[in-house]
């Protein structure tokens, strides 16, 4: 039985998310923006919080979690050991390669390091789910603060070769605005223009545009796309690597 995923709404844009496995009843908490939405979340549900997985150390996915683990005091908390010196303290360190476990699910643990070094998401094949945070987001991509562009381009590439029907669980609400910079980079993707009005009609509605699927990521998503003939033309790159084209466009979105 595929993981049942909560999606917590946290802060003003963030997102965190439980994955709850029935038969075991286990759940793990995937970052902690927050605490009060998270808790409300558990209680609604009935329940109980087994551990946390932290993506990487920035303050709007940790923030809420001692308050959390006041509540859960025996949530046990796993991240990145390259990040561990700026997490909160972990129960788990893990590397890329590593496995974690859901009650009887497992999961893969993968460096996406760019936005951050040592940044990692969680690949959990049998419910077809990956947790990516600020790695690869709705119709975007995390700034890279810490990595360089093709660090980055590389941790985007190993979420890119997941299977396209993989769910894209992101960190952030901000698909709408990501949309307007997309159309700049691929202003002839029809693909494109249909999510761009579904976006506006879900946020019309307060829904979130969290998660995405991979497939649909592949299609419209600039960051993904910078082997298209039809973007390396409009940027002028035609011959460039697919890292520069990757490079160009971050660059592009940094000054948006």
């Amino acid at each position: 039985m595929p993981l049942e995923i909560l999606t917590i709404p946290c802060l003003s844009d963030n997102y965190a998310f439980l994955a709850h496995d029935a038969t075991s009843e286990e759940t793990a908490l995937i970052d902690a923006p927050e605490a009060a939405p998270v808790l409300e979340a558990l209680a609604a549900k009935g329940w109980r919080l087994t551990q946390v997985l932290l993506t990487h150390h920035h303050w709007d996915h940790v923030e809420g979690l001692a308050e959390i683990l006041k509540a859960w005091p025996a949530a046990r908390v796993t991240g990145a050991a390259a990040d561990a010196h700026r997490l909160p303290p972990l129960d788990v360190q893990v590397s890329e390669g590593d496995t974690v476990a859901i009650g009887s699910e497992e999961g893969t643990v993968i460096d996406v390091s760019g936005h951050t070094v040592g940044h990692i998401a969680y690949y959990f094949p049998a419910s077809h789910a990956v947790f990516t945070a600020d790695s690869l987001m709705a119709l975007g991509c995390g700034r890279v603060f810490e990595g360089t562009m093709p660090m980055m381009w590389a941790s985007l590439c190993k979420l890119a070769a997941l299977p396209p029907e993989t769910v894209v669980y992101s960190g952030h609400e901000y698909t709408q605005s990501n949309g307007r910079f997309a159309e700049t980079i691929d202003p002839d993707n029809p693909a494109l223009q249909t999510r761009i009005a579904d976006i506006a009609t879900a946020r019309a509605a307060g829904q979130p545009t969290v998660p995405s699927t991979l497939a649909l990521e592949l299609a419209t998503n600039p960051f993904l796309r910078a082997a298209d003939p039809a973007i390396r033309r409009h940027l002028g790159l035609a011959s460039a690597t697919d890292a520069e084209v990757f490079g160009e466009i971050r660059a592009r979105k940094d000054k948006f």
